[in-house]
């Protein structure tokens, strides 16, 4: 929201009116005449209007009311309007002002950090984003600016460093004296090692949010062993760190207890050269019923198969209620069959599909998902409102062997809301017929699905709920088949993209909210 080149003296917002009226619905009653003789005063439209009684009325409103205006102001082109106000309106920004956002504007940067961290004491919010810099826009943040972060900012609860690459172990090292700190979030930290989490996680003790994306000097020893005898880490997310593998999590130990947030993704053109140990994942087992908190799930480019660590993960998540599973190779039947008799909870699942040509061959395992999947989910996972399925590449076969029936089976048991089906080519005017009569679908989102035609979308009409349509690279479809839907007024968004075959002049009139996209760049 605020940055170094972002806090900058601005125009006062375009009715100083505004500013008043949007404490007078909390406004002590004795005090609502008294705001709104001073929003006439002030208006833009009273001739009388002047800085000199902007001034001398803002010295007579009480201390609360301006605090409370203060709050309501989200924007932070707003907040830097109404800061210059006056002088009471600026101290009261400054201590009210909980949220920063800094990055290439800081300059010099510790002079500027500091000044700002003066100006706003009570910060709890700072992200630093270093994302497009470039050597000419003067030195980046380094260790001694997260020791003036230390130094100042007491009430500090979250950090994001995103593209910091001047900050290393040292400047972490600064940080575990935040006692405060809650949440951590890392985005390409070339400079930073385990031995830097290890400090932070020994210093701030209640750290419960941790987010690792390309940090590639971080492998995981103790500083996760350490977060899991704590006990109180709920959100971790570890992405494209290649010295971090799917089974190195399990050394998260007695912490998995109380996380309820999980997201992994591997590096998928790199995968670090460690040795799998089946025993260790015996081991834990013994110790390990469930994971009883856990309720989002996000697996990217893992290996689930039989007799490795995820496995045994997916079929022990009894709260889980989101699941995301994005080419992830090794999956089976046996897997999601365990996983919706345990996860009977579960309302959005997302599973986007390896074609054969990018999985590796397992001899000892068929890797195949099939209907029997989706009829488990249908029988036991009745609670499920949103369900996404795609496959890498439409073009080659997959060794997954969905159909039709298996998708109108969750659609007939379970209160589908949402469904997105992307190079689905076995979905097609039959399976649109049998949409048009759910009771539940809202949103249905079709992306290269060439087997539904004009046909189908007429019969999509009928489903009584379906306010939200999207279309994308649907060679099928035609302006035909969307005249059904002109001047109904059924449908509140309509968003076509790719699709050759519909015109601009086709999508006129049939929903509330349109939105048109052509490029066929892609055919070619």
């Amino acid at each position: 929201m605020c940055g170094g080149s972002d806090f900058q003296p601005v125009p006062l917002i375009s009715s100083t009116t505004e500013i008043f009226l949007v404490g007078l619905e909390s406004a002590p009653p004795k005090l609502g005449p008294y705001l709104k003789y001073q929003s006439f005063l002030l208006s833009p439209r009273n001739p009388r209007a002047s800085s000199d009684t902007m001034g001398f009325l803002m010295e007579d409103l009480p201390e609360e009311m301006l605090v409370n205006i203060v709050r309501r102001i989200d924007q932070t082109a707003d907040r830097n309007s109404i800061s210059l106000v006056s002088k009471r309106l600026y101290a009261i920004d400054g201590e009210q002002r909980d949220f920063l956002r800094v990055g290439c504007g800081l300059h010099p940067a510790i002079e500027a950090l500091t000044s700002l961290c003066i100006r706003f004491p009570n910060i709890k919010k700072l992200e630093i984003v270093y994302s497009g810099w470039m050597s000419n826009l003067g030195k980046q943040l380094d260790n001694q600016g997260l020791f003036v972060l230390s130094s100042n900012c007491h009430s500090l609860t979250e950090l994001t460093l995103s593209f910091c690459s001047f900050i290393n172990d040292s400047g972490l090292a600064y940080l575990s004296s935040c006692r405060n700190l809650r949440s951590l979030k890392l985005n390409f930290a070339p400079a930073i090692s385990s031995n830097g989490i290890l400090s932070l996680v020994v210093g701030c003790k209640n750290l419960s949010a941790l987010h690792l994306i390309r940090c590639m000097k971080v492998s995981s020893f103790e500083w996760l062993e350490y977060l899991g005898k704590l006990g109180k880490l709920e959100d971790l997310s570890i992405k494209n760190c290649r010295a971090i593998s799917e089974h190195d999590l399990i050394k998260l130990g007695p912490g998995w207890n109380n996380l309820k947030r999980l997201e992994f993704e591997m590096d998928a053109y790199y995968r670090y050269p460690k040795i799998y140990d089946s025993s260790s994942v015996e081991k834990w087992l013994r110790h390990q019923g469930c994971y009883k908190n856990l309720r989002d799930l996000s697996l990217v480019n893992c290996i689930i198969a039989p007799g490795r660590w995820l496995s045994y993960l997916l079929g022990r998540c009894e709260a889980l209620e989101r699941l995301h599973l994005d080419m992830c190779i090794a999956v089976e039947d046996t897997d999601m069959i365990a996983l919706s008799h345990k996860s009977r909870n579960l309302t959005s699942m997302s599973i986007r599909l390896p074609s054969q040509f990018l999985a590796p061959v397992f001899p000892s395992s068929p890797l195949r998902l099939t209907d029997e999947s989706l009829k488990a989910l249908a029988i036991n996972c009745l609670m499920l409102e949103v369900f996404e399925l795609s496959f890498s590449n439409g073009e080659f076969p997959s060794f997954h062997c969905f159909s039709q029936s298996g998708i109108l089976a969750l659609i007939q048991t379970c209160p589908i809301r949402v469904l997105v089906l992307d190079s689905a080519c076995f979905f097609n005017d039959s399976g649109m017929e049998a949409l048009g009569s759910s009771p539940y679908l809202q949103t249905l989102k079709l992306i290269r699905c060439q087997e539904v035609t004009d046909k189908g979308m007429q019969l999509i009409q009928r489903c009584p709920l379906l306010t939200d349509l999207y279309l994308c690279k649907c060679l099928g479809v035609t302006d035909s088949g969307l005249k059904p839907l002109i001047g109904l007024c059924k449908l509140k968004y309509l968003k076509i993209e790719d699709c050759p075959q519909i015109s601009e002049k086709g999508v006129q009139g049939t929903a509330m909210f349109i939105s048109y996209k052509q490029d066929s760049s892609w055919l070619y």
